[in-house]
């Protein structure tokens, strides 16, 4: 709902308002209703807000409470702020608006650290302790916030910037702009993944999901990690029925979507047509929402493929009687708004639908300024192809790889040149590792549990995050209820995986939406043209990589990009995305931010 930023000098001179200004001005889509900034010697924070809430009820920010020496910028929506106020207010803490904000101060006041886990929403947010000169930086449990970092040197002093966008602090001088490495491998390797903290910028990180981040005066830095899912499962939860199963899961998903209604402007929801949306619409008319706005974005066919669900949309559109708003987008239409869709990105990401979500959050923010959106139900309930292979007895991190990397580690190098290749496969390295932590016996768990913390937050919740906030549109993910996520986690795998995955969801679903739109195949926000790269699309794709700003740069090997403009339909990933599209997309990022 927001965009928040700061600056923290670890020597004696005074946070940079100009910095605090530059940033924020990036971020004016995603607040682009009212802003302001503290600067109190060595610390300055800022931010953005969108109004979604009576901004005379919920204060300004940041916000500072004199009385306990704490300042606050925060983006996020606290869903159980109001049960956390009055228990607040019981242990005598005075409130002076009515605003989850506020309680975030209080909170911390009364709980340190450990209020996030107390905090049922989507948060990132910064707090500044007067007395003692620390910051503290938080990000929520599923990472549907966003919150990056950067180390940079101005007139020889270190200086601590963070934002929630990594634009935003390309904006201010001193940070290494320089390519990772690391993270390159993973964009090429781990389906276009980067995980935290690593970014595409050398000088810029990304605080992990459900991290607390505490930063003394002196520029000590100490990161805890106050919440993960597990998936052990006790001798109760293996009797646990099917059937006892889908009421819990039911009961809870009615929870999370409740939470999310909370605003004082109406509520919508992007309707894409699949089971996950789609249950959302069901389940807001089961707790008795009326004049629900739904929204659908489709594309022109190509090559033989639909690039619209209309017919599952409308189903279900009819079946509620929403006020459904179809939004179809020509080939012409989408070419034009790749530039503005990319620059929009805080991090690269390949996913076709990114123009999708931005065109229909254009259209969207003409109707409401709130949404909720099914993002993560496959994540957290097996939706995806490469979980079934992984249930066989012997299965292991080298068949969740040959399913979701894009590329191996020798193809990465005859890609990418001499000076990113290197020796080590860090995708693989990566992933590995958190196969073999403990917390999830079962392969499809380890995947499930990967999936859940990393690939989860750092494609579709980003894309999503990204996307909406391009239009100053707030997009809330029911699925991605934490108390959700763990019911589902203790949830054994063959009741995800039954009815070609997502079983339980399914179950949940038929009891509730037409079933037409459950026995269907897995669909999602089709865009034909950017898969196979063809026409006007080529011509921007061969452009950018063949660019004298792309030669200079020196990523790729140019054979290779060569080889991919011969022939972009020779080569698709074992996900069905263009590995074109993915080099061309890197490129036209860096070049839209000016890298």
């Amino acid at each position: 709902m927001c965009g928040i930023c700061g600056e923290v000098r670890f020597d004696s001179g005074m946070a940079s308002a100009k910095a605090i200004a530059d940033m924020c001005e990036v971020m004016r889509p995603r607040g682009p209703d009212a802003g302001g900034a503290i600067v109190r010697d060595r610390v300055g924070l800022g931010h953005r807000r969108l109004r979604i809430i009576d901004l005379s009820a919920r204060g300004n920010q940041p916000m500072s409470d004199p009385e306990l020496g704490l300042s606050l910028a925060f983006n996020g929506c606290i869903y159980n702020y109001k049960e956390l106020r009055a228990e607040l207010q019981a242990s005598g803490y005075r409130f002076f608006s009515d605003s989850d904000t506020e309680v975030i101060l209080k909170a911390y006041a009364a709980w340190g650290t450990d209020c996030v886990k107390r905090f049922n929403g989507m948060f990132a947010f910064a707090i500044h302790e007067r007395d003692s000169g620390r910051v503290v930086l938080a990000r929520d449990r599923l990472g549907i916030k966003p919150l990056y970092l950067a180390e940079a040197r101005i007139d020889g002093s270190p200086v601590m910037r963070f934002a929630s966008s990594l634009p935003a602090l390309l904006a201010t001088k001193g940070i290494d702009r320089s390519i990772d490495p690391i993270a390159l491998h993973h964009y090429m390797t781990f389906h276009s993944v980067v995980p935290p903290p690593y970014t595409m910028i050398k000088g810029i990180r990304k605080l992990p999901p459900a991290t607390v981040s505490v930063i003394e005066p002196d520029g000590t830095r100490s990161d805890k990690v106050y919440w993960e899912p597990s998936f052990i499962r006790t001798a109760e939860d293996l009797r646990t029925s099917a059937e006892e199963w889908e009421q819990r899961v039911h009961d809870a998903l009615i929870a999370a979507v409740k939470r999310r209604m909370v605003a004082d402007v109406p509520v919508g929801v992007l309707l894409s047509g699949g089971v996950d949306s789609s249950l959302i619409v069901g389940l807001l008319a089961e707790a008795g929402q009326s004049g629900l706005k739904t929204f659908s974005v489709g594309f022109e066919s190509v090559g033989g493929e639909e690039g619209n669900e209309f017919r599952y949309s409308d189903l279900i559109a009819q079946h509620y009687g929403t006020e459904h708003f179809k939004i179809p987008v020509p080939t012409d239409e989408m070419i034009a708004a790749l530039p503005a869709t990319i620059n929009a990105m805080a991090e690269p990401m390949v996913s076709h639908d990114n123009v999708g979500f931005y065109l229909l959050s254009r259209e969207v923010t003409k109707h409401v300024r709130v949404v909720q959106s099914g993002q993560g139900a496959d994540e957290i309930y097996g939706g995806y192809h490469w979980y079934p292979p992984l249930a066989k007895s012997n299965a292991g991190i080298g068949d969740y790889a040959e399913a979701f990397f894009d590329r191996d580690h020798a193809e990465f190098c005859k890609a990418v040149t001499p000076e990113f290749a290197g020796e080590a496969d860090h995708s693989l390295e990566f992933a590995s590792s958190h196969f073999s932590k403990p917390g999830a016996d079962d392969a499809v768990d380890k995947a499930l549990r990967i999936d859940t913390q990393v690939m989860l937050a750092d494609d579709p919740v980003k894309r999503v995050d990204n996307m909406t906030m391009a239009w100053g549109l707030e997009a809330r993910v029911p699925f991605l209820d934490h108390e959700l996520v763990e019911l589902s986690a203790k949830i054994p795998p063959e009741h995800k995986l039954k009815h070609e995955g997502k079983g339980v969801l399914k179950d949940v679903a038929r009891k509730v939406i037409p079933h037409e739109v459950i026995d269907r195949p897995k669909g999602y926000f089709p865009v034909p043209a950017l898969k196979y790269i063809e026409g006007r699309v080529w011509d921007m794709v061969n452009d950018a990589v063949s660019s004298e700003a792309a030669r200079t740069r020196g990523i790729f090997q140019r054979d290779y990009v060569d080889m991919l403009l011969s022939d972009p339909r020779g080569h698709i990933t074992r996900l069905r995305g263009s590995k074109l599209w993915q080099v061309a997309l890197l490129e036209m990022w860096l070049q839209s931010h000016k890298v």
